[in-house]
């Protein structure tokens, strides 16, 4: 199986569990998936959130789904107990595309690795 089927096969049943999960079956998207994760990482799940709290969660997830490929390092965690990233390296110019493809391989390994998905 090619890598780029793989990845599309277990995108496709991340999507499925998740959106059943948290959404009445209605697919999340990339955002949404994000924005759960940092969701999770922060571990504050049963709160409401303002927008500039959403945003610092979905910040907090792309950090958190890139320190894996050196763009990103876990510094600290505030007094409020939100987690702090300093930047390793500058993430390389993309395409849109390839943006979408790195963060769907970063979320699918993020949920490999918490035995979510296989």
């Amino acid at each position: 199986m090619s890598r780029d089927t793989q990845l599309k096969e277990r995108w496709e049943k991340l999507v499925d569990i998740l959106s059943n999960q948290f959404s009445q079956g209605e697919d999340l998207d990339l955002d949404a998936i994000i924005y759960l994760i940092g969701v999770q990482e922060l571990g504050k799940v049963h709160r409401e959130f303002k927008k500039d709290e959403k945003l610092n969660l979905m910040h907090i997830a792309i950090c958190r789904l890139l320190e894996p490929y050196g763009f990103y390092e876990f510094d600290f965690f505030d007094a409020d107990g939100w987690p702090h990233y300093k930047v390793k390296e500058e993430l390389p110019a993309l395409k849109a595309g390839e943006q979408s493809v790195l963060m769907k391989e970063a979320i699918v390994n993020y949920f490999l690795e918490r035995k979510l998905i296989e």
